[in-house]
């Protein structure tokens, strides 16, 4: 529920300033989307060390413009506080957000994948 609230708040305020208040929600919709895209890919894929790979690919929603950004940054935090909650270590949460970083400046997710992973993903 936070999640969408703040979704609602950037809308809001990112959208009256940038144009089109349903452009900011469409891209965050499809931001979302592309993130949730790369969930079910890592989980099938069962390989060890893609998590920051993953990441990375998900994240490269921020591309999609202000909405997609929003909705990248959003989930990637709520993410990494669910892993501080959970006991995930200081260490793994700043390589974890390294990884969201690289993944919405939209550079190659290459650099995260580990040797082997299959090239279907």
């Amino acid at each position: 529920m936070k999640l969408l609230s703040s979704l609602l708040c950037c809308a809001l305020v990112l959208g009256s300033s940038s144009g089109s208040w349903f452009s900011f929600v469409g891209e965050a919709a499809q931001g979302a989307g592309d993130m949730w895209r790369a969930y079910p890919d890592m989980r099938e894929a069962n390989w060890k060390n893609t998590d920051k790979y993953f990441q990375v690919r998900g994240n490269d929603a921020a591309q999609r413009g202000p909405g997609g950004a929003c909705a990248a940054e959003k989930i990637s935090n709520a993410r990494e506080n669910m892993q501080m909650l959970l006991g995930h270590g200081h260490e793994d949460s700043m390589a974890d957000q390294e990884a969201n970083n690289w993944g919405h400046s939209g550079k190659d997710p290459n650099l995260f994948r580990p040797a082997g992973l299959p090239d279907k993903y």
